[in-house]
């Protein structure tokens, strides 16, 4: 039995041996995704679909209690419009798609498939606001968005992808402000307490903001191969759309006034993130919040009677409670198959029960974050089973943050980040002079970005390790995907 369970291990390539190559394998091997036939497009599966339901449930049930409602905007959007802002246009045009066909006639004017939706959801905000009475206008669409990538990964990046965008309308820049800041706090609390990553939170350069916008924020996360990853932005757009798109409101003291907006979004690359930081060389490692199945139940000599009855009474017991849970009763695969297909599913507890267990009134729980095996009474199992798996979900988060703390190197001097940044894996945090052209000079030279300017800022000396001119930001350097 146990050369079989290396052997189905061995599906999987060792991170540390050739990480792309074992996230291939595992979102493969998992059933999260398969390729489809258009260049770039992935195929989500039902298990990978499922995570992205749990995601799409919590957050969903954090913007409504922030107020926000869910509205829904066209695919298409006419050339014209989406030309109506060079700077926004300019920053998505290589990658927009166009439709140029309609049945057998060629259209008058190009079609965008939408890469966002400020230009569309903004034409509409022109119709819709008239007074200050109408504000604020909070609005989120879940959606699909292409954007026509050269080099493409499942999840990760994609042409096809789906997302939430947030696009809220206020009557003042403060308001407006305090939006922006607030959804990135939203999806900065989302990660930590729901998928059990740590990120940062903070500005965006000059050089790495969206495109139209005044200021963006984004919550950046570290994978296991010391690269970071882009978990989510929020957007202050100030007045530039409203007044390229015509956005006015008759305010309280009688006069006309641009509107102030905001964007935000994070896309089912948060399931790439997830598999990078807490997956290992058995497969998937999923925190039980986003978990489809969070309890897998395997009989043990199960053609002994009364071994799979049990099994489905615990399973009744166990659902009834609202744990998301399974049995897996397949009589032509053997226990060691699977509980090796458990742990490469990620699954965090794994419920063992067999002849013996059913003799002294217990059963057998095995975690996957740790692997701790323990042995528990049955009475009262969907209690211990909730406790376990409150454990789990907070464990990860402290084992996740441990892991980035630990590849975090601070850098002083010019020879210190680059060492730090040739030599080690991970996030250098180092202070900067906030000059572009320095920050484009450390991308060429290194292919690592400064990823933002966090908000908990940290002095770590008086000048910028780039350059050496007088510092005025702390920012975290990676290389990112």
């Amino acid at each position: 039995m146990a050369k079989k369970n290396e052997e189905f291990v061995q599906q999987i390539t060792s991170r540390d041996v050739d990480f792309p190559q074992w996230y291939t394998d595992v979102v493969l091997k998992t059933n999260l995704v398969d390729y489809s036939l258009v260049r770039g497009c992935m195929v989500i599966k039902p298990y990978g679909y499922a995570i992205w339901e749990l995601i799409q449930s919590e957050l969903d049930r954090r913007f409504k209690e922030t107020g926000h409602q869910n509205a829904y905007f066209p695919l298409l959007i006419p050339e014209s419009l989406l030309q109506k802002e060079a700077e926004h246009v300019e920053g998505f045009a290589p990658e927009v798609l166009w439709v140029t066909e309609g049945g057998t006639e060629k259209l008058t004017e190009r079609l965008a498939i939408r890469p966002t939706s400020e230009t569309i959801i903004c034409s509409m905000y022109s119709k819709w606001v008239q007074s200050y009475r109408d504000l604020p206008l909070l609005y989120n669409q879940w959606a699909n968005v292409v954007r026509w990538e050269k080099t493409t990964r499942p999840f990760l990046r994609t042409a096809e992808f789906l997302w939430q965008e947030g696009h809220t309308i206020h009557a003042t820049r403060e308001e407006a402000e305090e939006e922006t800041i607030k959804m990135l706090n939203v999806y900065r609390e989302f990660c930590e307490n729901v998928l059990a990553m740590p990120v940062t939170a903070g500005r965006k350069t000059e050089n790495e903001k969206f495109a139209g916008a005044v200021d963006t924020y984004s919550i950046e996360a570290l994978m296991h191969d010391g690269k970071a990853l882009q978990a989510g932005t929020s957007h202050f757009l100030g007045q530039h759309f409203s007044k390229v798109y015509d956005i006015k409101f008759l305010d309280k003291d009688s006069q006309q006034k641009y509107a102030w907006q905001t964007s935000w979004g994070v896309t089912t690359r948060l399931i790439g993130g997830l598999i990078m930081v807490h997956g290992d060389d058995r497969g998937l490692k999923l925190p039980p919040m986003v978990a489809p199945k969070q309890v897998m139940i395997i009989p043990i000599a199960m053609f002994k009677p009364g071994v799979l009855d049990k099994a489905n009474e615990l399973f009744d017991e166990i659902k009834k409670a609202g744990i998301r849970v399974d049995i897996d009763d397949d009589d032509s695969q053997s226990p060691g198959y699977k509980f090796n297909e458990c742990e490469m599913k990620g699954i965090p507890v794994r419920l063992e029960v067999g002849p013996r267990d059913i003799e002294n009134g217990t059963v057998v729980l095995v975690r996957r974050d740790t692997f701790e095996k323990i042995t528990v009474p049955m009475e009262n199992i969907a209690d211990t089973i909730k406790k376990l798996l409150d454990d789990i979900q907070k464990n990860m988060l402290v084992e996740a943050t441990k892991a980035r703390d630990e590849h975090t190197y601070p850098a002083t001097t010019h020879e210190e980040l680059m060492d730090a940044l040739a030599n080690k894996k991970g996030y250098v945090k180092a202070m900067w002079c906030g000059c572009t052209e320095c920050e484009k000079e450390l991308k060429a030279q290194t292919g690592a970005t400064i990823r933002n300017m966090p908000f908990e800022q940290e002095h770590l000396s008086d000048v910028c390790a780039l350059c050496g001119k007088p510092a005025k930001h702390m920012v975290y350097i990676a290389r990112a995907y």
